[in-house]
C-alpha cells in the first residue's frame, strides 16, 4: 500500500509540475506572439541577443508551445521535461549574465511576468529548474542507476544551455561591435531630464563651463553672454569689455570657455584674444598668422581646422604657445570625394585624455590624435552603416567653385566628451527603433575612446515641440540647448563611469 502511494504520489507529482510547465509556456508564448513585435524591438535592444532578435522572438514562444504539447503526450512527456529544464536554464543565465555583467537592464517579457523584478524572476526561473530536475527524477524507475544517469544528464542539460546563451551573447557582441550591424542598446534611463530655462533669442551657443556656471555665447551679439548656474535657478547676462584697437573686422566672432579662461576668436582674424571669467576683461592676443574654420582651445594652445587651398582638402593642426604661435598640421582627414564636403565635420577636445576628436558629419568615422603632436590614436567607427559619404558636387566658374548638390544625411550630427566618452547625436534609426522616436528626441549613441568600442544609446526628448538641436557634457551634467531654450540633464552615475 505504502509503495503504491509512493507510485502515486510521484505520479501526480510528475503530472501537477508538467501542468505548472504547461500554463507557463502557453501563457508567456501567447504574450509574446500577440505582441511579437514589441517582444522583436525589446530584444533588438538587448545587450546579449541583439544580433538575433529576429531569431529569438519566433523560436523562443514556437519552443515554449512546442515542449507544451511534448508535455501532455506521456511517451514524450520526459523530452519535454529535459527541454523545458533546458530553456528554463537558458532563460536563467541569461538573466544572470544580464544582472552581473550588463551595464543596464532591458525588458523582453509580456503578461505578468513583466511586472516580476529582474533578482525576483531569476528566483522564479530556478524554482522551476528545480521542479523540472523534481519530475525527471522521479522518472527514473531504476534506482542503483539513477543517481549517476541523473547527475550526468542535469549537469550535462544545465551546462549545455548555458552555453548556448553564452556562444549568443559572444557572436551578438561580434556582430554590434565588429560587423557594424547598427543595433542600438537603450539602457534604463541613463539621463534624467531636470529643469529648463526659456531663452530670449535662438542665436546662443554653448559656450562652455565656468565652474558651476554654463556660459552662452550669442552668435548675433558676440560681446554678450549668459550665465546660467548648474541649478537652472538664475540666468545673468555679461558683458565682455574688449576694446579692439586694431580694428579688425570680424565676420563670426566666438567665444570659448577653457576653466577659469576665455578666448574671443575669428577664423578670419589673425589674432586670438584672450581674458579672465572672473571679470570678462580681454587682457592680452596671441598672432595666429592662419586662418581656419575650427577651433577648440586644449592644453597650451589650440586645435583648429583650416582647408588646405593646395591640395584643396580639409586639414587639422595645432597652435602652440608662443608669439607668434607656433603652428603644426597634419593630414589625418582622409579625402573620399572632393576632400572638403567629404571631410566637412565637427572638432572637440578631451581634457581628460589630452587628445583631439574629430567626427565626420557624413560618415561613420571619427579621428582621434594626441593633442600634443598631432599623431593619429586611431580612427574610430561609430555603429551606423554608412562609411562612404554620399556627397554629389556641382562644378561652377571653370570648376574652380565647388557646390554640394543637395545635404546627405548627418550620420554624426553633433559630439561632446567628457572622460573617456564620446557622445554622438545621430539622425538614423537602427534596427528595430520606432519610426516615431526622432519625431519626440534625439538619439545620443556614447563610444568609449579608452577600449574603442560602442557602450549604448538614450534619447533626449524634445522641450516642447523642440528638439535639442546642441549639446556638452561636464562631469555629470548634460547641456542640451534648443532654439528657444536651455536644457539640463544628469547623466546616471551607475550608469556611467565618470571616474577621470
Amino acid at each position: 500500500m505504502i509503495l503504491t502511494t509512493n507510485k502515486e504520489l510521484k505520479k501526480y507529482t510528475v503530472e501537477v509540475i508538467c501542468l505548472l510547465y504547461i500554463l507557463l509556456f502557453v501563457y508567456a508564448a501567447m504574450s509574446k506572439l500577440l505582441q511579437i513585435e514589441h517582444f522583436r524591438i525589446q530584444i533588438g535592444k538587448s545587450p546579449l541577443l541583439s544580433a538575433f532578435a529576429e531569431i529569438v522572438a519566433w523560436g523562443v514562444p514556437i519552443g515554449e508551445i512546442v515542449i507544451s504539447l511534448l508535455l501532455t503526450i506521456p511517451k514524450l512527456r520526459r523530452t519535454g521535461l529535459w527541454l523545458a529544464m533546458g530553456l528554463m536554464s537558458m532563460f536563467t543565465t541569461y538573466i544572470f549574465i544580464i544582472l552581473t555583467f550588463s551595464s543596464y537592464i532591458p525588458c523582453s517579457c509580456g503578461g505578468i511576468l513583466e511586472k516580476m523584478g529582474w533578482k525576483e524572476h531569476l528566483i522564479f526561473n530556478l524554482v522551476f529548474v528545480f521542479l523540472a530536475a523534481i519530475a525527471l527524477w522521479f522518472s527514473f524507475n531504476d534506482k542503483k542507476q539513477r543517481f549517476l544517469k541523473f547527475s550526468v544528464l542535469a549537469s550535462s542539460n544545465v551546462a549545455l544551455a548555458s552555453l548556448i546563451v553564452i556562444l549568443l551573447f559572444l557572436l551578438s557582441e561580434e556582430e554590434v561591435h565588429r560587423n557594424n550591424a547598427f543595433l542600438r542598446r537603450y539602457p534604463h534611463h541613463p539621463v534624467v531630464k531636470g529643469k529648463s530655462i526659456e531663452l530670449k533669442y535662438n542665436s546662443y551657443y554653448i559656450a562652455g563651463f565656468n565652474g558651476k556656471t554654463i556660459v552662452l555665447g550669442n552668435s548675433s551679439a558676440p560681446l554678450h553672454l549668459l550665465e546660467i548656474d548648474t541649478s537652472m535657478q538664475n540666468a545673468k547676462p555679461v558683458s565682455i569689455d574688449f576694446k579692439n584697437p586694431k580694428k579688425y573686422k570680424f565676420s563670426n566672432a566666438q567665444i570659448r570657455i577653457q576653466g577659469s579662461k576665455f578666448f574671443l576668436y575669428d577664423g578670419t582674424v589673425p589674432v586670438i584674444y584672450h581674458g579672465q571669467t572672473k571679470d570678462w576683461k580681454v587682457k592680452g592676443e596671441v598672432t595666429n598668422k592662419i586662418s581656419f574654420s575650427e577651433l577648440v582651445p586644449i592644453d597650451k594652445g589650440f586645435g583648429f581646422r583650416q582647408l588646405d587651398k593646395k591640395k584643396n582638402l580639409n586639414v587639422l593642426g595645432i597652435l602652440q604657445d608662443g608669439n607668434p604661435m607656433k603652428v603644426s598640421r597634419a593630414e589625418l582627414l582622409i579625402r573620399q570625394t572632393d576632400g572638403i564636403f567629404d571631410t566637412d565635420g565637427l572638432l572637440i577636445y578631451s581634457e581628460q585624455l589630452d587628445k583631439l576628436i574629430y567626427s565626420y558629419y557624413y560618415r561613420n568615422t571619427f579621428v582621434v590624435a594626441d593633442a600634443k603632436n598631432l599623431q593619429s590614436n586611431f580612427q574610430g567607427k561609430t555603429i551606423d552603416t554608412v562609411s562612404w559619404a554620399n556627397i554629389k558636387i556641382a562644378k561652377e566658374d571653370s570648376s574652380r567653385v565647388h557646390s554640394m548638390i543637395g545635404l546627405p544625411p548627418y550620420i554624426q550630427k553633433w559630439n561632446s566628451t567628457w572622460g573617456k566618452y564620446l557622445f554622438v547625436s545621430s539622425e538614423r534609426l537602427g534596427k528595430y527603433e520606432s519610426e516615431d522616436a526622432l519625431k519626440n528626441a534625439i538619439i545620443v549613441d556614447v563610444y568609449n575612446l579608452r577600449d574603442r568600442s560602442y557602450e549604448f544609446s538614450f534619447y533626449l526628448y524634445n522641450q516642447g515641440k523642440e528638439k535639442v538641436q546642441k549639446f556638452k557634457v561636464y562631469r555629470n551634467l548634460l547641456v542640451g540647448l534648443t532654439n528657444n531654450y536651455v536644457v539640463l540633464y544628469k547623466l546616471d552615475e551607475t550608469t556611467f563611469d565618470l571616474k577621470i
